[in-house]
């Protein structure tokens, strides 16, 4: 059985393209652009594939920028992955970057049929503020600015980001400039009209001046909740099991090919082992590539120390090595 879905295609021509937007004008078409060399494309390529079995009324279309140039030069790509979003057969909505959340997000809204309008007002506002209230508890710290921590669109965001960073703060960020209905939604949710806007623990702190007075005062340690850092997160996750493997899936149900392949041989080895799924969890599947600097998935570690991915698995069963490696032998 094939794994294509109807609402899941490619496009390799401007020709195709345009057709693809014209037959599904009267739904959101989300289009990806991307290259097959980047790896936070082919994990877009992922989240893509998750949406599109949600969202069956939405139209995925993947197309690689550099072969297609006509429709990249027209909608001014310049990096990948860039998503653009279509109804009616124009872009309502752009997010540069491998952003998860933000496109679910905007699938979410975009995508629900657009029939919002025809509704009583107070039943909008009601959504609208579930929504927010969703919105304001979707991290410890939340971020209301205009633009994206690697983007800023204001000189106040800009300042607030750089703030945060370098006081080792962890938080999500949301683009208000995505989404009009949240950006004034919120001044009226909070009672407070100008952003950037800060958020803990769900409760309004402030904006800009707030944050640069609680800094002089040497108070802003202690406003934030207490986040282990995503450093100290890895390390006590690579190190939670003599041998450790990172894979897609568990031992039960392996979500790829090479994650299955791996748990044979891993199994085959008769020592015994945990497993982590990164499938589960964006920011440490993100976070161990660079930390190991290590592009790809399934990741072993033994004792803290990272082996490798299934190419080097193979090599030390063949060499007759892999026992002895994952008892930490040598």
């Amino acid at each position: 059985m094939s794994d294509k879905m109807a609402n899941l295609t490619e496009a390799t021509s401007l020709q195709q393209f345009e057709e693809l937007l014209k037959n599904n004008s009267k739904s959101l078409t989300v289009v990806h652009f991307h290259a097959p060399w980047a790896p936070q494309c082919s994990q877009m390529n992922d989240v893509m594939a998750e949406l599109a079995k949600e969202h069956k009324h939405t139209m995925f279309v993947k197309l690689e920028a550099e072969a297609v140039p006509e429709v990249s030069e027209k909608y001014e790509i310049t990096s990948v992955p860039t998503f653009l979003l279509f109804k009616g057969g124009e872009k309502i909505d752009r997010l540069d970057g491998a952003h998860a959340p933000e496109l679910t997000n905007k699938v979410q809204r975009l995508g629900s049929g657009g029939g919002g309008a025809a509704r009583a007002g107070d039943v909008r506002k009601e959504d609208l503020n579930e929504r927010l209230k969703r919105l304001i508890n979707a991290a410890p710290c939340m971020l209301f600015m205009k633009g994206s921590p690697q983007e800023p669109r204001c000189g106040f965001s800009r300042q607030i980001v750089q703030i945060l960073k370098d006081h080792n703060v962890q938080y999500s960020s949301f683009d208000i400039l995505s989404d009009e209905e949240v950006r004034q939604g919120l001044k009226t949710y909070s009672n407070w009209p100008t952003y950037p806007q800060v958020y803990v623990s769900g409760e309004l702190l402030g904006g800009l001046d707030i944050i640069k007075e609680l800094v002089e005062s040497g108070e802003l340690e202690n406003t934030f909740p207490k986040t282990v850092s995503l450093e100290n997160r890895l390390k006590s996750l690579i190190n939670k099991s003599p041998v450790m493997l990172f894979m897609k899936g568990n031992k039960e149900a392996a979500k790829c090919g090479f994650s299955r392949q791996i748990l044979e041989i891993m199994n085959s080895a008769g020592v015994e082992y945990e497993t982590f799924d990164i499938l589960g969890d964006e920011e440490v599947r993100q976070g161990l590539k660079t930390y190991s600097n290590w592009p790809t998935f399934p990741q072993l570690y033994v004792k803290g120390e990272l082996i490798g991915g299934l190419d080097i698995v193979k090599e030390l069963k063949e060499n007759g090595e892999l026992a002895s490696v994952l008892k930490g032998e040598n």
